[in-house]
């Protein structure tokens, strides 16, 4: 044992000293009544004494533990509530001792049923009927057919069976319950997180282009209404289209070319802008996604250079896919890191085309090439 689970286990053992001696007690007296009722303890021969031996510690064990566990997060009347039912049903079972009493049976079904509602409550609660249902069918067998002549040789065996194929159903609808909460925990953040890049894109290029729109209605340029239609656009999309799964490539293409031209009033210097589109086929694509590469053509390329900015762009599309390349001069000196928007796109390519997207990016000493293939079938 390492020192640092010394020092856990010795932590623990004065956070819970209360609730490990009363766990103890009651898992003795538990245990003391399975020795003389012959219901719990097992007594084996002495060939195999030790293995027997070792199972009974390990349940014991098990059971103080699981009280010291109950009662530090339970009131201690439900707890011995619950447990008094298995403690009623140990002493049933030794003062009748037969197949067919009709106490140990029930009591073992409300304690399991009890020790269920605390340890599971919301899913008790959320399957409460089957469960009810399950058990009561059990109990209704076991009343119709213990008085019959037969009931130890062939009915005693098939109540024992529901109730061992009962828990284990139970068990196993509870780790699938478990599981799919999971499943759909994970899949909500993801989206959350999904939503969150969503909204990360271009938020500074809305506010250049504000304070570029201001410039130009202050100087009462002819621009200016332009300027506006296409913001307007570009906001209706984002705010619209943007929170779409997915959007036809057509129109994720109208919204880039309103970008271009809006990008080229913003500038107002001489940008060649080559953008050439082959698509053939009609397929979707993740909303707000190609644009940002060309985000940051604008911004680290444009930006940086005093002439003879360009940026080429093109998308084609198959019967299976989508391809995407931009290239685009800079100085390169501008060009110190990948930047927030390639993360950006990258863990959006991630989560939206697992295996289905290939990137690659090239960069010479001025040129900067990016080139994305999507598969949409």
């Amino acid at each position: 044992m390492t020192m640092r689970m010394k020092t856990h286990l010795t932590s623990f053992i004065k956070s819970n000293y209360r609730e490990l001696v009363i766990g103890g007690i009651l898992a003795s007296a538990i245990f003391i009544v399975g020795h003389f009722s012959g219901g719990f303890i097992v007594r084996p021969d002495s060939v195999v004494l030790p293995f027997y031996m070792g199972i009974n510690i390990f349940s014991f064990l098990f059971c103080w533990l699981t009280l010291a566990l109950l009662i530090s997060k339970f009131p201690m009347y439900k707890v011995l509530g619950v447990f008094g039912l298995l403690f009623l049903g140990a002493i049933a079972e030794y003062f009748m001792n037969i197949p067919n009493n009709p106490i140990t049976i029930p009591l073992l079904i409300l304690f399991w049923m009890g020790v269920s509602y605390l340890i599971i409550p919301k899913f008790f609660k959320k399957y409460q009927i089957a469960i009810i249902f399950t058990y009561g069918a059990v109990i209704t067998y076991f009343f119709m057919f213990r008085r019959t002549s037969n009931y130890a040789e062939d009915h005693h065996p098939v109540v024992t069976t529901f109730l061992i194929v009962s828990i284990s159903m139970m068990i196993v609808l509870w780790a699938y319950d478990r599981w799919k909460w999971l499943t759909n925990l994970r899949a909500d953040k993801a989206k959350a997180e999904l939503m969150l890049l969503k909204n990360q894109v271009n938020p500074h290029f809305f506010f250049n282009t504000l304070n570029n729109l201001y410039g130009l209605a202050v100087e009462k340029s002819e621009k200016a209404p332009a300027m506006i239609l296409k913001l307007s656009d570009i906001m209706r999309y984002t705010i619209y289209d943007g929170n779409a799964d997915y959007v036809y490539l057509k129109d994720e293409i109208a919204y880039i070319e309103d970008y271009i031209e809006l990008n080229k009033i913003r500038y107002q210097k001489k940008v060649e802008i080559t953008f050439i589109k082959d698509i053939p086929y009609s397929h979707k694509i993740a909303p707000i996604l190609i644009v940002i590469p060309l985000e940051n053509a604008f911004k680290h390329g444009v930006e940086s250079l005093m002439e003879n900015a360009f940026i080429k762009i093109e998308i084609t599309t198959t019967n299976s896919g989508i391809f995407f390349r931009i290239k685009n001069n800079y100085e390169f000196k501008e060009l110190k890191s990948k930047g927030i928007g390639l993360e950006n796109l990258q863990k959006r390519l991630a989560m939206i085309y697992p295996n289905k997207h290939k990137l690659e990016i090239t960069k010479t000493e001025d040129i900067y090439e990016l080139s994305l293939s999507i598969k949409t079938t």
